[in-house]
């Protein structure tokens, strides 16, 4: 009978456990967005092109 390869599945775990963390973290992120959209804190550019 064949050997388990015990750090496969560890290494499958982690993998599983770090994507679903990551999906977690963008949906938190989106809903922050959605909740305070970011205001735009610099002011528009006038002016500012090549004056000859």
């Amino acid at each position: 009978m064949a050997k388990p390869n015990y750090s496969f599945e560890k290494r499958q775990r982690e993998i599983a456990k770090k994507k679903k963390q990551d999906e977690k973290q963008a949906k938190k992120q989106q809903a922050r967005d959605i909740a305070n959209p970011p205001s735009n804190p610099e002011p528009p550019e006038s002016g500012s092109g090549n004056k000859s």
